[in-house]
């Protein structure tokens, strides 16, 4: 009987209620900011597409042809096989052939190559 005093000592269910809540709270937090900041650095990436790419470019999820013939949608750019997100990012910082003079910020870099990974 001694084991069960311990499950109506309202000190145990106070301590054991705290640390599941505790548990719990840091499980959520760990899985949300990892989620929050994936997403919002994709989105944050299609915004800026839409503003400054897609004059050329088809920006949006399952959009094939692009303004201009010549410019690849981006999903086209994404699903090559050698486009690694690291690849995505170079290709953003580095200029391109037949491409105007565009000159993309540092922190719109990683938005970008966050949004093309996602397609």
């Amino acid at each position: 009987m001694a084991g069960l005093s311990s499950f109506t000592n309202p000190a145990f269910w106070a301590a054991s209620g705290a640390a599941l809540v505790i548990g719990l709270a840091g499980c959520a937090a760990d899985g949300a900011a990892a989620g929050h900041v994936e997403t919002s650095a994709a989105e944050l990436g299609l915004g800026y597409a839409r503003e400054a790419c897609a004059s050329c470019h088809a920006v949006e999820p399952g959009q094939v042809n692009s303004p201009n013939a010549a410019a690849p949608s981006f999903e086209a750019l994404a699903n090559r096989p050698d486009m690694t997100r690291t690849a995505l990012a170079a290709l953003l910082r580095s200029p391109h052939r037949n491409m105007p003079s565009l000159i993309v910020e540092p922190d719109r870099v990683d938005d970008l190559a966050a949004y093309l990974s996602s397609l």
